[in-house]
C-alpha cells in the first residue's frame, strides 16, 4: 500500500514539475511589462482576499500553539493586516526594480573580430523549501518570477494553508497578465516525501534553496539530486571594540537581538573587548536584561554584569555557536580584535558579523578578515537584508559562495550566457 503511494505521490510531483518547466521555458522571453502587470495584479488581489488569507493563517497557528511551538516561531507564521500590506507592497516595489533578464554584463571584440556579449538568463525551474514563513511564498514567487524563473514553493506544513491562500492571490495576477499558472505552485500536500520526490527531478528542476533550520538544511543537501544553494543558520555577532561609544552599543545590541529574535540577522552572540568591558557591559547587559533577553556568558562577562546588579547565567557548553532565535544572547569577554577574529572564525556561519568602534583600523580590519556574507561597521546586524540592501525583497540569503554570497535578490537568481557573432568565422 505505501509503494503505491509512493509510486502515485512520485508521479504527481512529476507532474507538477513538468508543468514548472513549461511555464520556465515562457517565462523565460516574458515581456517584462507582463511580468510586472502580473506583480501589480497579485497585489491587489492579496488586498482583496486579506480576510481569507488571516482565517487560513488563524488555522496554521491555532495548530502550531496546539503542537506547543514557541513565540518565536508562531511570530515567524503570523500574518496580519499590517504584514499582509507589506507583502503586498513588496510586489509593488519588485515590479518597480529593473528586470536583469537580458542585461548585458560585458562585451568585447576578439582580433579575429568576433563579437562576444555576456548576458543574463533566467536559471529555470527553483524550488524553494522553507519552514512557517508564509510571507517567503509570495517573495519567492515575485522575485522568481521577475527574473523569469518559474517557481515550485514548499512550506512547511504549519504554513501550508497560509501559503496555498497567498498562491490563489498570486496565481489571479498571473492570469490577469496571461502568464502561465504554473509559474508559481504550491506543493499541496503536508507529505515530507514530496520533498524528496522533487529533490530527485535533476532534469527538471535547476536549483533547490531551503530555508529554515540546521536539519532541514541537511535533509535537502542530503537527498537532493538538484543543485543546492543553502541559507544556513545565522550565527551572527556583534564586537564591541575598545572604543565603540556606549550608547551606540546599547542601541546595536538591542536592536540586533530584540527587535525580533526570531529572524536569521538577528545577534545570537556579543563580544566585547576586555578592555572597555567593564565600560560597556554593564550598560549593554542592563537594556539587554531589562527587554527580556537572557544573557548567557562567560565568567569574565558574568562576574562584571553580577557586580553592576544585571541578571546573567553561565554560559552552557554549547551555546558559543548557537543560533537561538528567541530572547537568549551569548555573551563573551575576549583579550582584543585577534580574540573577535579567532572566535567568529570558528563560531561563525557566514551570515553576518558587525563591529562597533571608532578605531578605523579595526573596522577595516574586520572588514577585511572577517568571512561572511556581509560585514557591519556600527550598524545593526539586521541591515543583511535584501530590501534594507536595496535589492527589493530577497528569495534568501545564501551562506554558501556558489553560485550567491548573501541576500539573494534578481540579479543572483540568473546565470549568464555568451552570445558570440560573426561573419563566417570559422575556427
Amino acid at each position: 500500500m505505501r509503494k503505491e503511494k509512493s509510486l502515485g505521490l512520485a508521479a504527481e510531483m512529476r507532474k507538477l514539475a513538468e508543468a514548472s518547466r513549461e511555464a520556465a521555458r515562457a517565462l523565460s522571453h516574458a515581456d517584462p511589462r507582463r511580468k510586472d502587470a502580473a506583480l501589480r495584479a497579485a497585489a491587489e488581489a492579496i488586498g482583496r482576499r486579506e480576510k481569507r488569507i488571516l482565517a487560513e493563517n488563524a488555522r496554521d497557528l491555532a495548530a502550531a500553539r496546539a503542537a506547543g511551538q514557541n513565540a518565536a516561531y508562531l511570530d515567524r507564521l503570523k500574518l496580519d493586516p499590517k504584514r499582509l500590506a507589506g507583502i503586498a507592497a513588496s510586489l509593488h516595489e519588485i515590479a518597480g526594480l529593473r528586470d536583469p533578464v537580458g542585461e548585458v554584463t560585458a562585451s568585447w571584440r576578439r582580433p579575429n573580430g568576433l563579437e562576444i556579449r555576456k548576458v543574463r538568463i533566467p536559471l529555470g525551474v527553483v524550488l524553494m523549501v522553507y519552514e512557517a514563513r508564509p510571507n517567503v511564498t509570495v517573495d519567492a514567487a515575485a522575485l522568481c518570477l521577475k527574473s523569469g524563473n518559474a517557481a515550485i514553493l514548499r512550506p512547511g506544513s504549519d504554513a501550508l494553508r497560509s501559503s496555498l491562500a497567498l498562491a490563489e492571490a498570486f496565481a489571479e495576477g498571473l492570469e490577469k497578465a496571461g502568464l502561465p499558472a504554473a509559474s508559481a505552485q504550491v506543493v499541496p500536500t503536508p507529505d515530507r516525501e514530496a520533498t524528496y520526490e522533487l529533490l530527485a527531478l535533476d532534469d527538471l528542476i535547476d536549483l533547490a534553496i531551503p530555508r529554515g533550520g540546521p536539519s532541514l538544511i541537511r535533509a535537502v543537501a542530503e537527498r537532493s539530486r538538484v543543485p543546492v544553494l543553502k541559507h544556513y543558520q545565522g550565527v551572527c555577532h556583534l564586537y564591541l571594540d575598545a572604543s565603540a561609544p556606549p550608547q551606540q552599543a546599547v542601541d546595536l545590541a538591542l536592536n540586533g537581538k530584540v527587535q525580533r529574535p526570531g529572524v536569521c540577522n538577528a545577534t545570537e552572540c556579543l563580544l566585547v573587548h576586555r578592555a572597555a568591558a567593564g565600560k560597556l557591559l554593564p550598560p549593554v547587559g542592563r537594556a539587554l536584561a531589562d527587554a527580556g533577553v537572557e544573557l548567557r556568558c562567560d565568567p569574565t562577562a558574568l562576574t562584571i554584569l553580577k557586580r553592576a546588579g544585571v541578571a546573567a547565567v553561565p554560559a552552557r557548553p554549547d551555546d558559543f555557536g548557537k543560533e537561538f532565535l528567541d530572547k537568549i544572547l551569548a555573551v563573551r569577554v575576549v583579550a582584543d580584535l585577534d580574540g573577535a577574529l579567532e572566535h567568529i572564525a570558528r563560531y561563525g556561519s557566514l551570515h553576518t558579523e558587525a563591529i562597533v568602534t571608532r578605531d578605523l583600523g579595526s573596522a577595516r580590519r574586520f572588514q577585511r578578515e572577517v568571512d561572511a556574507s556581509a560585514v557591519m561597521v556600527n550598524a545593526s546586524t539586521r541591515f543583511n537584508d535584501g530590501g534594507e540592501l536595496g535589492l527589493g525583497a530577497e528569495i534568501g540569503i545564501s551562506t554558501t559562495k556558489l553560485h550567491a554570497f548573501g541576500p539573494m535578490g534578481l540579479a543572483e537568481l540568473t546565470t549568464q550566457k555568451f552570445l558570440v557573432e560573426g561573419e563566417g568565422h570559422v575556427r
